[in-house]
């Protein structure tokens, strides 16, 4: 195999390393063919063989334990439900009921077992800290595909990663892209200035790229396969990021080295911890993920082994196997359920293990993060992409060839959301059997023979019982959580100590079970447009520590709160055991517009981190790479060019105008009489105007971008006038 240093494209010309802003934005192109993969045609012999069977040994026994235990824990619960029901007869609706429980409590019944695997595992297997590797002879491409974020944070994070990795002395083996797919031009210009500041920061020894598509087809799968079809075939692995990744380079080189060691291995995935959170809502968020998310996960990579899937971000994929057998496919027919697949990291690991390629997960990997939506709004916003692109699933899980374990993520990918609406048509048909006992005159005798009369009658105790039992079920991954964390000295003492990690834990589980029902019903409604066809979108998620507008959140929580006040109202009439009953769900909807305002707020998040509560090892002790990157960040941000406007810089500023016509693409050949409209008017309002100043004021956004991709316009842009002396170009 090649060291890195005898591959090409390491070196660069005398010139360009003396004139960082000289080299071009790209490397020179090594492509690689993708071909798109079919869903309903797969033969057994295009299967690969493993090299190395023994590092790829079953997860059998741990897989019996789980879902067969998954499965006995459900028959026990259906029949503790049966006999609740069971009294005097069960009726239709009671039938109803009891299929509904059946079903919910599968879904929690399976991350009880898998939680047990990861708590015992953890019990007794301490995490070792992997040393660094020596040497990496492989090449790795570090990507960060962007789309309309603030480039102080994007740039910031990804400076902070590439110094991480320099410390740790192999950063000859690794190359830095940023993939930009950013439709905003105010925002694209400004990726492209703070590329162009970046390298100069970083000097020539570092290699840095960055390019930006016109038409981000396919989202952000579209983004990746462009990067993997033109460039791909110069590096034997990427490592895909999310535009809130950040990585450590410890964590980023022991990938490498893993993917170095384990020809097999087609993707290796991480555990990322949320980080750099405030708000109430995305602390909770971070708490929750750094005490219960080691145990989930460790459950989950336990059963998976390496039958795993992908994330979409801050994992290390094999490029060739990536470029060869993940084209992805368009489903027929239209978006919700047709066209391109949302969900892709999903099909993506699928692909890839039909392939014959290991897909799992290293814990033991640590310095791996990300961060999470800062209140439930937006959270609900990012939501409804991931339920749309799980339902789509739907169509894909049936495919030839895939791994049953393959099937399995992609069915508990798709109950994720289904449990919602399920969960509430279990609490309306319980209601709706509560109101027929309360107010249908009772039919002791009808007119068709039977020795017991047709009557819902519920065995409270039995009830009671069974529910206690299903919170006991639900909530246990978190006390295991909580277990580890306290049994480890340098994390508790880190989370603020015993008595102050399970007050914490007792906060989150209070706020979390008041948040539920109304997740329940954002999902339910996030579900019923998906089947009604209404698509998603593509829009930016907003990733800053900041409130939503009060009148925003009363119009989105109002039909939640006036749901909670009918189900209070008729649960007290027909009974005050069933509104006792029934007051989680109730409370939590009443309270849904202040607790929705009160999940965004910093003030109340930064008051619980003053006072030690929700506290996390890495908040205590940030990560030395996320420290720098917000520091970077805050130093960018001051700089103020995330809010320049694009015409004006490329107006006023020679040199960057020069710089970028260099990253745009050859103009394409425009076929006789077809005329693009948003070219047309940019050329006529450009040609209109008498100085720069009409120019900014005139163009819309879509009449910008055409015009910053055309170097006709940009030299016609050039040419206008200035408004006044004092705007002159100094």
């Amino acid at each position: 195999m090649d060291t890195v240093a005898d591959q090409p494209g390491t070196d660069t010309p005398a010139l360009s390393r003396e004139r960082p802003d000289l080299r071009p934005a790209m490397p020179e192109e090594n492509q690689l063919s993708m071909p798109i993969q079919s869903l309903s045609k797969w033969s057994r012999a295009e299967e690969r063989s493993w090299i190395h069977p023994a590092l790829h040994h079953g997860s059998w026994a741990i897989r019996l334990f789980v879902f067969g235990g998954m499965i006995l824990l459900t028959a026990f619960g259906a029949w503790e439900m049966y006999k609740v029901v069971e009294v005097g007869g069960v009726t239709l609706l009671e039938w109803a009921l009891v299929c509904l429980f059946v079903l919910n409590f599968s879904w929690i019944a399976l991350a009880f077992t898998a939680a047990i695997a990861g708590f015992v595992y953890l019990l007794f297997h301490r995490r070792i800290t992997q040393p660094l590797p020596p040497q990496l002879a492989t090449r790795t491409a570090v990507l960060m595909p962007i789309y309309n974020e603030a480039p102080s944070r994007v740039f910031a994070a990804m400076q902070a990663i590439i110094e991480s990795v320099e410390q740790t002395g192999l950063g000859r083996a690794f190359e830095y892209f940023f993939v930009s797919d950013t439709t905003d031009p105010n925002v694209w210009i400004a990726e492209e200035r703070a590329f162009v500041a970046m390298r100069e920061r970083l000097g020539p020894n570092v290699a840095l790229w960055y390019r930006h598509r016109q038409r981000n087809t396919n989202r952000k799968a579209g983004n990746i396969a462009d990067w993997v079809t033109r460039w791909g075939g110069s590096y034997d692995h990427m490592l895909v990021l999310d535009a809130d990744s950040l990585m450590t380079g410890g964590a980023i080189t022991q990938l490498a080295a893993a993917m170095e060691r384990d020809p097999d291995a087609g993707i290796i995935q991480t555990l990322p911890l949320i980080i750099n959170r405030n708000t109430l809502f995305a602390r909770i968020q971070q708490f929750a993920a750094r005490v219960y998310g080691p145990v989930i996960a460790e459950g989950l990579s336990l059963w998976m082994g390496h039958d795993g899937n992908y994330w979409g971000h801050n994992a290390i994929i094999r490029t060739r196997a990536f470029a060869a057998h993940c084209g992805m496919p368009d489903l027929s027919g239209k978006p919700p359920f047709g066209g391109h697949i949302l969900s892709h990291d999903f099909v993506e690991a699928a692909l890839i293990r039909r392939a014959g390629y290991a897909v799992y997960m290293l814990n033991d990997v640590t310095g791996s993060y990300e961060e999470s939506p800062p209140s439930l709004i937006d959270l609900s916003a990012r939501d409804r992409r991931w339920c749309q692109g799980n339902l789509q699933h739907a169509r894909v899980m049936g495919a030839k060839g895939f791994h049953p374990c393959t099937r399995q993520h992609f069915a508990n990918g798709i109950f994720s959301y289904l449990a919602s609406p399920l969960w509430l048509l279990q609490l309306l048909v319980g209601l709706t059997i509560a109101l027929q006992a309360h107010f249908i005159r009772r039919e002791y005798f009808t007119d068709e023979f039977s020795l017991f009369p047709a009557w819902p009658v519920f065995n409270a105790e039995l009830a009671l019982a069974l529910f206690g039992g299903t919170m006991g079920i639900l909530l246990a991954p978190k006390f295991f959580g909580i277990i580890i964390m306290l049994l480890d000295g340098p994390n508790r003492r880190a989370s603020g100590g015993a008595i102050r990690l399970v007050l914490s834990g007792l906060i989150e589980i209070f706020l979390s079970a008041l948040l539920a029902p109304v997740m329940m019903l954002i999902q339910s409604g996030s579900v019923f447009e998906i089947l009604v066809g209404r698509d998603s979108g593509w829009k930016p998620q907003r990733r800053d520590d900041g409130s939503i507008p009060f009148g925003d959140i009363v119009k989105r929580h109002r039909s939640h709160t006036i749901l909670g006040l009918f189900a209070g109202v008729a649960a007290y009439i027909i009974s005050p055991y069933l509104f006792t009953w029934m007051s989680p769900t109730i409370i939590g909807l009443l309270l849904a517009i202040p607790l929705s305002w009160a999940s965004g707020q910093l003030s109340i998040g930064l008051w619980l981190r003053r006072h030690g509560f929700l506290a996390t090892p890495e908040e205590t002790h940030p990560p030395e790479v996320a420290t720098r990157a917000n520091i970077l960040s805050e130093e960018l941000a001051a700089a103020g060019e995330d809010d320049s406007d694009a015409i004006e810089v490329v107006y006023r500023d020679a040199d960057f105008r020069a710089l970028h016509e260099t990253m745009l693409p050859a103009s394409p050949i425009r076929e006789r009489g077809r005329f693009e409209q948003d070219r047309v008017m940019a050329q006529a309002k450009i040609a209109e105007a008498a100085s720069i100043e009409e120019a900014v004021k005139w163009l819309n956004p879509k009449e910008r971008f055409v015009a910053l991709h055309d170097r006709g316009l940009i030299e016609s842009l050039s040419r206008l006038h200035q408004p006044t002396k004092a705007q002159e170009p100094a």
